[in-house]
């Protein structure tokens, strides 16, 4: 039997019904993908260290929820990618993290491990810190015999606050990207944090003034940015090359050095092994001062502010110039 006219045309029109059923839905899947990789609620912060997780609750506010993966007085160097940070990493939305292989002994692990495609390198949520400004120290070779050199420069960025300001308008730009519905939010955040660090670097500098020419050994290179930004010395490291430990030899050798040209402190970074630097005070009468190298490191380094306001004041008291 062949249909009739009133039925044909129910069969189109419901032929049509559906096809734009299948229209809409694939529009909303592809406006989806289109949309922002935060479409509701905050976004999942994963900060490799407390510096970055710092930066990321002044610039994000209560649209940003961080999570801080190593402890102050954790050497960033050395970190076991443990299971719960791979938790961690696989749902975030951000990874914030020093960068030029600061993490190289552990980052590729994890970001390999959680197999979250959000964050690889490449995409919005990969955010290296020191890729947004001048490194120091960027060798012009590397081979094994001159220790744990790191091929991109010095990654210790972020004590050179100035650094930090850079940092931290290319962040409010990231996170905006990313969550598309608060980036004027992230931008007013980080106008009003650039006039209170503006205004506090200007306090810094005249405040440290008379730490100029101050000659400085440290265990590791991580005081370098600092150095420069004060216009210090670093004149040698207890380390003989980067990430090795001193022998008994080289602390000989160092003392020697140091008991005929002396330094005005020994500077050790709150997660550095005491010893070392206890040991040649003891026998040189050179001061140690224990910097907190990022936020956490010592009770008065509570934030960003902190950490500089404390770092300063460490120094003026070792050197005897408070």
């Amino acid at each position: 039997m062949s249909a009739t006219p009133e039925r044909t045309h129910q069969n189109v029109m419901l032929n049509m019904e559906t096809l734009m059923r299948q229209l809409i839905v694939f529009f909303c899947i592809t406006l989806a993908c289109a949309l922002p990789a935060v479409a509701h609620g905050k976004v999942r912060a994963f900060a490799c260290e407390p510096e970055w997780a710092a930066l990321l609750e002044e610039l994000g506010g209560n649209q940003v929820k961080v999570y801080q993966a190593t402890s102050p007085k954790q050497d960033p160097h050395r970190v076991e990618a443990r299971p719960s940070l791979i938790a961690r990493m696989r749902v975030a939305d951000l990874i914030v993290c020093s960068g030029s292989d600061l993490e190289i002994g552990w980052l590729p692990v994890l970001l390999q491990s959680a197999g979250n495609r959000d964050v690889q390198p490449g995409q919005p949520g990969y955010f290296m810190a020191s890729d947004y400004v001048r490194r120091l120290e960027v060798p012009d070779r590397v081979d094994r015999s001159m220790g744990d050199v790191h091929p991109s420069g010095n990654p210790h960025v972020h004590l050179d606050p100035r650094n930090l300001a850079i940092i931290a308008t290319a962040l409010s730009k990231r996170l905006a990207e990313i969550d598309r519905e608060n980036a004027e939010f992230y931008q007013t955040r980080n106008v009003t944090f650039q006039e209170r660090w503006s205004a506090s670097i200007e306090r810094w500098e005249r405040e440290a003034i008379d730490l100029k020419g101050l000659r400085l050994v440290t265990y590791h290179r991580d005081a370098i940015y600092l150095v420069n930004w004060l216009g210090m010395e670093l004149t040698t490291t207890i380390e003989p090359k980067p990430g090795i430990p001193p022998s008994t030899r080289h602390l000989s050798k160092l003392l020697s050095e140091l008991k005929a040209e002396p330094a005005d402190a020994i500077v050790r970074m709150a997660f550095n092994d005491p010893k070392a630097p206890t040991w040649l005070s003891e026998r040189t009468g050179i001061p140690v001062v224990e910097l907190p190298y990022t936020v956490g490191g010592t009770k008065q380094a509570k934030d960003l502010f902190g950490l500089f306001d404390d770092t300063i004041d460490r120094l003026k008291v070792a050197a005897g110039r408070s």
